[in-house]
């Protein structure tokens, strides 16, 4: 009821009451997330190619699923290894890098699905491919499969962040990756992620550690 009210009152202008409404907090849950093992049996399932490549690109590159719907051919540069988003969540584009045997895979879906404007065509009236779609991909896949966690499409972005917080990639850096407008949002990853633990030392023993 409150959200109800807080979006009506800013339909119609009144921004004022809508602020004065009290903040609703959530249970707090943490994310789900699929450790390397599971993700290669994941995109092993599938029986096409463009399933398997789909599925592999949100994972490799930490997208929404509305990023991925949205991906134009022209948006994958394989001479520089990245993938522009445009326009996302909070209307902001960003670029994140494109892996290697990412660009592999999708040269080869390519060259034999010859995909027309978008990077996946679907039934939807311009063209694309819908989120619906892809949320189908992902239950399909998972039940050829023998994981066991509750798990969605969401869970390969979950599962990006986290795993690269445990290779080292600071916070910061992974929220300009992921398109957060805040880094609060991202931190919530470092509640699951596995990361080593550096020991305390003295910052003047590193300034002179060749005198050591």
């Amino acid at each position: 009821m409150v959200y109800g009210l807080r979006y009506y009152f800013r339909h119609i202008g009144d921004n004022h009451r809508a602020i004065n409404l009290p903040s609703l907090k959530g249970d707090t849950k943490l994310p789900v997330i699929l450790n390397r093992s599971e993700l290669k049996e994941l995109f092993r399932a599938p029986t096409l190619l463009k399933h398997r490549i789909v599925l592999t690109l949100i994972y490799s590159a930490g997208l929404r699923g509305q990023e991925v719907i949205n991906l134009k051919q022209s948006d994958i540069d394989f001479e520089r290894k990245t993938i522009h988003i445009r326009q996302s969540k909070y209307k902001k584009d960003r670029i994140v890098p494109l892996s290697e045997y990412m660009s592999r895979g999708l040269q080869k879906y390519l060259s034999i699905e010859h995909p027309h404007i978008w990077l996946f065509n679907g039934k939807e009236v311009d063209g694309r491919y819908s989120v619906r779609g892809l949320s189908w991909v992902m239950r399909v896949a998972l039940k050829k499969t023998g994981i066991k966690k509750k798990v969605c499409l969401h869970s390969l972005r979950h599962s990006y962040a986290t795993h690269l917080l445990e290779e080292g990639v600071d916070i910061v850096t992974l929220k300009e990756l992921l398109g957060h407008s805040d880094v609060s949002t991202t931190m919530i990853y470092l509640h699951v992620a596995r990361c080593a633990i550096s020991q305390a030392h003295s910052p003047l023993d590193t300034l002179y550690k060749d005198a050591l």
